[in-house]
């Protein structure tokens, strides 16, 4: 008889653990004291908050039991009832959680030997005690007909098919209050074709993978992985060190990634860099590592075994040897070789290094010449500019007074009629008289007149013109010149002469724009063509005389005196100082200015004139020099002339005033 029955004792309770879980119970709680086997068993009971939990052991120190489902969290009273005697415990509590809750789990599949880890995420799931991973295998919904006579009830289940449920548990690790770490339990080949129902197990509550999962849970064929030395498993493999290890399989990224292979080189880590579906490639240790501890493949011959783990499948593919452990024997002649041309190398180094330093200040000393030579330059170019602009400002002030003491020299219409329109002939045609001997002169006089007869009628006119411009054997030089004798005969009637220039110049647009619109009126090679310069000089003279002749003469002399200022070529008329880059005179001319003082002897009737001061150049022609000289000669009457113009004009006002 038990002697607790004999003599009363006094239980005491002094702790429990664990000192929370969640209201939905399930927790297995031990309750630690003193004389805890007082009474019968059947009479122990204990009570969190007033709920049962189910005594599951009693023993003398310590009280084992299950919790039950609570209607609210928060701490709860610990009691155990010792018959009609209750004892409660002091100074600690238990407090009732919030239910943990799976919200996701990934990844959606694994393979046949399972060991890959599912991340179960969710709140609250550190208060699990014992999660598990459970997985249903169900047959399909058809199976094959089965035979009508059997002997065993399975001997007619076809291979590789599933009969009837299958389940299988794996345990799970609480990793945090947010995730839960489950490997897949292994199963059989027969998981391809059955229904898989996956459940998560967190004490007395179930979650259904279907419910937090992206997708059905499902079973691939495992992985195989073939040995490194193809033709014989027992030879080592050689690797040259910096390159990759290639392992060659099937299936092997079928239900798993690269970051969850773990691959290694003996005790060294092989990082695996891309797993596809035949092939594996990891980067060993740069230097062979140590031999594993507790394999016993390593260590046969002092080689390291290559070894792969996928979840609960190991591969041990064979032992490798690095190459560099080769070079141990290097002959000491290729040794002394290799160190005899490293030092010529490093001599020829040195010596070039101190070639380039040599060079270095050479180079730098000619870039300060250069940069004191640029900066001497620099200040003659800025004191020469200077000296420049003081002369041309000088120069600029002389002409204008030249300029405006002169006068401009304008010529009258007539002259400048024969200039425009017979340019480059001395002597006009409009100056000559009727060279014809006396007993024609009727006649010629009479057939100039049906002539301009003729040309007053547009028909003709137009037509005769058509008919020259066609002639090939019509230069350019005839049409200007009969242009400029039609331009004579029309000029005193300007209206008719329009006309006819407008009448000319629509055909000449309707030819070309045939033909090509860009090329007209781009040369003066047409009748039409001159008779419109004609027409437009002659419409421009009154303009030119009272407001553009000015401008266009300053800039005329201006153009002139930077000409003059440097030597000129009498023969090609290329100059120093021209503005036209294709008359430019490139060579280089060495020259001085001279100043020629030009005196008029006076002669019969005639007194001696003032001095005319030339500026001239030493390198200068004979012509150049007299060209010169009547310019400033003529510049002079021209002032003389506009002189007396402005006394003459100031006596008559004066008269007129009397």
């Amino acid at each position: 008889m038990n002697g607790s029955l004999l003599w009363p004792q006094d239980p005491v309770l002094s702790g429990v653990s664990p000192r929370r879980g969640p209201k939905a119970g399930g927790s297995s709680l031990t309750i630690r004291g003193r004389r805890l086997s007082t009474g019968h068993p059947g009479e122990v009971g204990v009570l969190i908050g007033g709920v049962a939990c189910v005594v599951v052991r009693i023993q003398e120190e310590e009280i084992s039991c299950v919790t039950r489902g609570s209607n609210r969290t928060g701490p709860h009273g610990v009691a155990v009832r010792f018959g009609g005697a209750e004892r409660h415990l002091q100074g600690q509590v238990y407090h009732y959680t919030p239910n943990p809750n799976v919200s996701t789990a990934t990844p959606a599949k694994s393979f046949f030997s399972g060991g890959r880890v599912i991340r179960v995420s969710g709140q609250n799931l550190d208060v699990v005690q014992e999660p598990k991973m459970r997985v249903t295998l169900s047959p399909p919904d058809k199976l094959p007909p089965r035979r009508k006579r059997r002997m065993v009830p399975e001997a007619d289940c076809p291979q590789g098919t599933l009969c009837h449920v299958k389940q299988y548990e794996a345990r799970c690790t609480v990793n945090s209050s947010t995730l839960i770490l489950c490997p897949t339990p292994a199963v059989g080949p027969e998981a391809r074709r059955a229904r898989v129902k996956v459940h998560f197990l967190l004490d007395s509550l179930h979650f259904d993978f279907g419910a937090v999962g992206a997708e059905a849970f499902r079973y691939e064929p495992d992985p195989r992985l073939h040995p490194l030395n193809h033709h014989d498993g027992s030879k080592p493999y050689h690797h040259k060190p910096g390159s990759v290890i290639s392992v060659e399989g099937e299936n092997l990224d079928l239900a798993i990634h690269k970051h969850e292979v773990e691959a290694r080189v003996g005790a060294g880590v092989c990082s695996v860099k891309t797993l596809t579906h035949n092939h594996l490639y990891c980067e060993p240790p740069a230097q062979q590592p140590a031999l594993a501890t507790g394999n016993k493949q390593d260590g046969v011959d002092g080689l390291p075994e290559f070894t792969v783990k996928m979840g609960n499948l190991n591969f041990s593919l064979g032992r490798v040897q690095y190459d560099s452990q080769a070079q141990s024997t290097f002959p000491l002649e290729a040794q002394v070789g290799v160190g005899v041309g490293a030092s010529i190398v490093a001599l020829i180094v040195l010596i070039i290094v101190l070639i380039y330093r040599r060079k270095s200040k050479q180079a730098m000393r000619d870039y300060k010449k250069v940069q004191i030579q640029l900066e001497n330059l620099e200040t003659s170019v800025r004191d020469r500019c200077k000296k420049e602009f003081t002369d041309l400002m000088t120069e600029m002030m002389d002409m204008s007074s030249d300029v405006v003491g002169s006068g401009i020299p304008i010529l009258d219409y007539r002259a400048y009629a024969e200039r425009i329109f017979f340019p480059g002939h001395r002597e006009s045609p409009l100056r000559r008289d009727l060279d014809v001997p006396e007993s024609r002169r009727q006649t010629v006089e009479q057939g100039l007149v049906q002539l301009s007869n003729l040309l007053n009628s547009k028909l003709f006119l137009t037509k005769f013109i058509h008919t020259l411009e066609v002639q090939r054997t019509f230069s350019p030089r005839d049409r200007a010149y009969v242009a400029s004798l039609l331009t004579v005969a029309l000029h005193g009637k300007l209206e008719y002469f329009t006309d006819i220039l407008k009448t000319l110049l629509n055909d000449l647009v309707e030819q070309y724009v045939a033909k090509n619109p860009k090329l007209m009126l781009r040369r003066t090679e047409s009748v039409v063509e001159k008779l419109l310069t004609n027409w437009m000089s002659i419409c421009l003279f009154g303009f030119l005389r009272e407001s553009a002749g000015e401008a266009f003469y300053m800039l005329f002399r201006a153009i002139k005196h930077q000409v003059d200022k440097g030597p000129v070529d009498a023969v090609t008329g290329k100059a120093k100082y021209t503005l036209n880059d294709n008359r430019l005179l490139r060579e280089d001319v060495e020259y001085r200015t001279l100043t020629l003082n030009m005196v008029v002897p006076a002669g019969e009737g005639t007194t001696a004139t003032s001095p005319v001061a030339t500026k001239v150049l030493d390198c200068d022609t004979i012509t150049q020099i007299v060209t010169a000289l009547e310019d400033d000669a003529t510049a002079q009457k021209m002032q003389l002339g506009y002189r007396l113009q402005q006394i003459a004009a100031a006596v008559e006002n004066k008269v007129t005033d009397l």
